[in-house]
This record gives C-alpha cells, structure tokens and sequence, in this order.
C-alpha cells in the first residue's frame, strides 16, 4: 500500500488563510496587528503599524535582536530592508483590499545612513497602481521624517 505524500501536503480548507477577511476585520478594527501577527517575519523583528487618517506609519521598534553592528549600535541593514518591504506589503493589502498577499517583483533600496539603534518609522505611497503591478515608494526615518535612513522603490504583482 502505497501513501502518496502530494496529497497529504495539499492544505485543506480549514488550514488556507482567508487573507482578504483578515485585511478587511483590521480595517474595519482600525487595528492592524491582527494582521500582521499572520506574518512571522514581522513578530520576529516587532513590527507594529498605526493607522492616521487615510495614512499608515509603521514601526520598528528599537530592538537588540535586530542589531547588526554592535559597535555602533546600527540595526542591521537586511532588517531595514525587509521592514520597508513588508511595510509596502502592507499598505497595499490595506488600501486595495487585496485577496492575496501581493508578490516583490522589484525591489531597490538606498541606504542613507546607519539606522541607530532607536525606533525606526516607514511611510509608503502607492504611486502607481495598474490592473496587475503597484509600484511603491517606501521612505525610512528615525528622529527626524526629514532626516531618512533609507529610502526605497519596489514594483509588486497584484492578483
């Protein structure tokens, strides 16, 4: 008797996560962490997001697990990197009420200066949105919105 392991690895109803529910209760909450404890990635680093008006601001918090060069203090740049990504993610799910979790296709990042080991906030803006590809543009402050730590551009297919 053989046991086929294809179809024990296809996820059932029960297990498949219901993306665009989620998005729409934290919208309708106002409270976006519901959302983003579905993403390990974004507990792991402590991702948070306030919603002000029609405007997010994500959060970073200052956290020694997300340090890369302790001599500095200076958090790692991949940290960065995936913060602002996620953060881009994010916005999209939340302003176009998307079904699935959209797909990086393109992402760049300048790095202006080193990310000290403090809170860190992103503001992104969807600055264009086709019938399958949003572009975003994703800014990166500490102290000072004026004074970036990074800024970023990143194309995401939209299903």
């Amino acid at each position: 008797m053989s046991s086929n392991k294809t179809t024990d690895a296809i996820p059932t109803e029960s297990k498949i996560l219901d993306v665009q529910g989620i998005v729409k209760r934290a919208t309708e909450l106002n409270d976006f962490g519901h959302l983003l404890e579905h993403v390990p990635y974004a507990k792991f680093i402590g991702m948070k997001v306030e919603r002000f008006g029609d405007e997010l601001i994500f959060k970073l918090p200052a956290k020694d697990d997300n340090i890369g060069n302790p001599i500095l203090p200076a958090i790692h740049g991949g940290v960065i990197a995936g913060f602002m990504e996620m953060s881009a993610i994010v916005q999209l799910m939340v302003f176009m009420q998307t079904a699935k979790v959209p797909k990086v296709v393109d992402f760049s990042i300048d790095y202006l200066r080193a990310g000290l080991h403090k809170d860190s906030f992103a503001e992104c803006r969807i600055t264009r949105q086709g019938r399958r590809v949003a572009n975003v543009s994703i800014n990166c402050w500490q102290t000072n919105r004026k004074q970036l730590i990074a800024t970023a551009r990143a194309h995401f297919l939209i299903d």
